[in-house]
């Protein structure tokens, strides 16, 4: 028996000798080059190191695309973000179109223009034979080239009211999408500035702040209200939100940085990741010295690197105690350290840090060998005996990872709220429903991840909102 889409094939295919064949395109398997700010300059500036394309590139760029049937670039994105459509108006010209496109589904287009980890780029069939298209490039072409100061349309006022605590890419997401559906929005945000760790740890020369700034000015014309400086559990209690408001979104984003206990850790010139980048792109002064060692391998410790070098060190190492093939930073961001001076010791763990007079002066370590694999399905470093060494150091940079912190959610587990493995925020599902008829939660381990946490909780909270009556 025929299923519905092969019947469907069937009565369609007298039409087809008719019908005008499309001619696939060749695949070019050799991407326009994206033009960087050159290593050397870069490094101690905060200048942002990729330059844009030019309009005739981003056109000839876009044109490799092959614009498959499948469009597994848009299946890849977590977003469901479709880049082969916006792709392809930029090959024809229409940047216009091509920004209409990308505003349609996401509210952070010029920041992600910029950070996103791009995995439709990796499913691009164009890699299989080369270099995949740049999407992510491109799209930063769509909105330097197209009309993106376009207000976002606004339906008309509904009565529902929803709070969201965390000024992060989810809980900007949430209060996009329901504000552009006419509900009243205030978002509530525990620092002076909005963003979350977009951009109190995404150092300048990755995400300058102007196109984070661009992404916000388009949400302030849907009305939102911006709370700043106000911290859940001490400004204000969820207990009093869910009296104020008919529906409570809480996007707590990964502030709290885990750490190891390494001996020494007390000494001046120990430095945590997020605070040292924070203490850095708000200009505050950071003695860092000439010799840095980082402890990690995800992407903090890249940014961790390449802002110490930028704060006037002269010798950056980084330590991670997996290889290279295990080591969880995108491989652009470790190149580009690399490529700025930053030096890298594989499969070497800390023992402890040594000092003088108070001060950092040593970090001591141990070499290490990949055994059988742990419970992440990694091989797990385990200690050589008798590999110790040390390395004359003036500051240590933890960067080991960092959680969501849910202290001020009196009785969380109760509610159904946890921290999951990667330390995001996490309800009952993936939507971010808890038992908290009116209260969701959500996050994510990058910013398109978070914005996708986000529209999923923006979906279940509207259903909520006519649930009650509210729409």
């Amino acid at each position: 028996m025929r299923g519905p889409r092969e019947s469907l094939w069937k009565e369609r295919a007298p039409m087809a000798t008719t019908e005008k064949k499309r001619v696939p395109k060749k695949l070019n398997p050799l991407r326009v080059v994206i033009a960087e700010e050159a290593p050397a300059a870069r490094a101690y500036e905060p200048i942002e190191v990729l330059h844009p394309y030019t309009r005739q590139e981003a056109v000839e760029e876009a044109q490799r695309c092959l614009y498959c049937a499948k469009p597994w670039c848009v299946e890849a994105c977590p977003l469901g973000q479709d880049c082969r459509e916006y792709v392809m108006k930029i090959g024809e010209g229409d940047f216009d179109g091509a920004a209409a496109l990308i505003l349609r589904d996401n509210p952070l287009a010029s920041t992600l223009a910029r950070v996103c980890y791009h995995y439709c780029e990796d499913s691009c069939v164009v890699a299989k034979k080369g270099a995949p298209v740049a999407v992510r490039h491109l799209k930063r072409a769509a909105l330097e080239f197209g009309d993106s100061r376009k207000p976002y349309a606004r339906e008309a006022p509904k009565a529902g009211r929803v709070a969201v605590v965390g000024a992060g890419p989810a809980g900007l997401m949430v209060a996009w999408q329901l504000a552009r559906k006419g509900y009243a929005v205030t978002v509530y945000e525990a620092k002076d500035i909005l963003g979350g760790l977009v951009t109190l740890t995404i150092p300048p020369y990755r995400l300058p702040r102007e196109a984070f700034e661009e992404d916000v000015e388009r949400m302030r014309d849907l009305g939102i209200q911006f709370e700043t400086n106000v911290r859940l559990g001490k400004d204000v209690t969820l207990e009093d939100l869910r009296k104020r408001y008919d529906a409570v979104f809480l996007g707590i984003g990964t502030h709290k940085p885990q750490t190891v206990q390494v001996p020494g850790m007390d000494l001046a010139g120990v430095f945590v990741a997020l605070p040292l980048l924070e203490d850095a792109i708000r200009g505050r002064q950071v003695r860092i010295g000439e010799r840095v060692a980082v402890i990690g391998g995800g992407d903090v410790a890249m940014d961790s690197a390449r802002i110490a070098l930028r704060l006037g060190a002269n010798e950056v190492t980084v330590v991670y105690r997996r290889s290279r093939a295990e080591m969880p930073a995108s491989p652009e961001e470790a190149a580009e350290a690399e490529a700025e001076g930053v030096r890298f010791e594989f499969l070497v763990a800390p023992l402890r840090i040594e000092g003088e007079g108070g001060r950092v002066r040593r970090l001591v370590c141990q070499r290490m060998e990949l055994g059988p694999p742990d419970e992440s399905g990694r091989r797990r470093p385990v200690p050589i005996p008798g590999s110790e060494y040390a390395m004359s150091v003036d500051a240590v940079v933890l960067a080991i990872g960092q959680v969501a912190d849910i202290t001020g959610i009196p009785n969380a587990q109760e509610f159904g709220i946890a921290v999951d493995k990667e330390g995001i925020v996490a309800g009952l599902d993936p939507s971010g429903r808890t038992k908290l008829e009116d209260v969701f939660v959500g996050g994510g381990t990058s910013v398109v991840h978070a914005l996708a946490a986000g529209k999923r909780a923006a979906a279940v909270i509207e259903e909520r909102l006519m649930a009650i009556g509210k729409a």
